[in-house]
């Protein structure tokens, strides 16, 4: 198991970058990460793949919340997606490359590959690639996580070198309905912390009880956390997590 740097434990991770729509910064848009940049904070983005096999960083499935556009990203070409333009906010949908240059290792990127599967199986690998891909020259502490553990295990094995982690939850099945039980109890236990050879875990904020998570720490791995929302919760998150995931508000 590889370390996870310091940066990712010192820096606050601004969850899809440091958004807010007021200011016209969309998440996970080039305006929120160079807000993050300027502060220090480390930065969270999301990807999901492009018709033409492009990581774009973009959190939804969908297009309709966050632009005025319809669609699914996945059926949408990227040279089609870049020229969307995000709601309350100058820039359009920004490509993995675009972003990476954009931080160029000023601060700690922590990248979130969202499940391609939809049921988090093992129906992955191209979005796995075009991360991998992207990241190839990439001189900066960066690491890449999952809630789908075979996401993280198709990563590592196209890029060895690269940090991973897996974004973890209790997993109840009534929190997760597209799942089926059996994938949730799997899942709940965090059974493929080694198997991915993952350096770290993200975990839902207000779980941090949990066993699974209490027996990683005993083992010194360090736990991330998402997604804190208040002063409050981010006093309350840090006496478990080694490092919060934060938005709307300033840690």
């Amino acid at each position: 198991m590889k370390d996870l740097p310091k940066s990712f434990l010192t820096r606050p991770l601004a969850h899809r970058g440091l958004h807010d729509v007021k200011d016209g910064r969309a998440e996970n848009s080039p305006a929120a990460i160079e807000a993050a940049i300027a502060v220090g904070y480390g930065i969270e983005i999301d990807v999901q793949l492009s018709l033409d096999g492009k990581a774009m960083v973009f959190h939804d499935y969908h297009l309709a919340r966050l632009t005025s556009e319809t669609g699914a990203v996945a059926q949408i070409s990227s040279d089609i997606l870049t020229q969307i333009k995000l709601t309350n906010c100058a820039d359009t949908i920004p490509t993995l490359a675009q972003i990476i240059t954009q931080v160029r290792g000023q601060v700690p990127l922590l990248i979130e590959i969202k499940d391609q599967d939809g049921a988090m199986g093992k129906n992955v690998g191209a979005l796995e690639r075009a991360v991998a891909n992207d990241l190839k020259n990439y001189q900066g502490d960066v690491a890449v996580m999952s809630f789908n553990p075979n996401a993280i295990a198709s990563f590592s094995s196209l890029s060895p070198k690269t940090l991973v982690g897996l974004v973890t939850d209790r997993f109840l099945p009534s929190d997760w309905p597209t799942l089926h039980t059996a994938t949730c109890s799997h899942l709940h236990g965090i059974r493929d912390f080694d198997r991915v050879n993952a350096s770290f875990i993200s975990h839902n904020y207000s779980q941090l009880d949990h066993s699974a998570v209490l027996q990683l720490k005993t083992r010194g791995i360090p736990v991330l956390c998402w997604t804190v929302t208040s002063k409050t919760k981010e006093k309350l998150a840090r006496r478990k997590a080694d490092n919060i995931t934060f938005e709307g508000y300033l840690p």
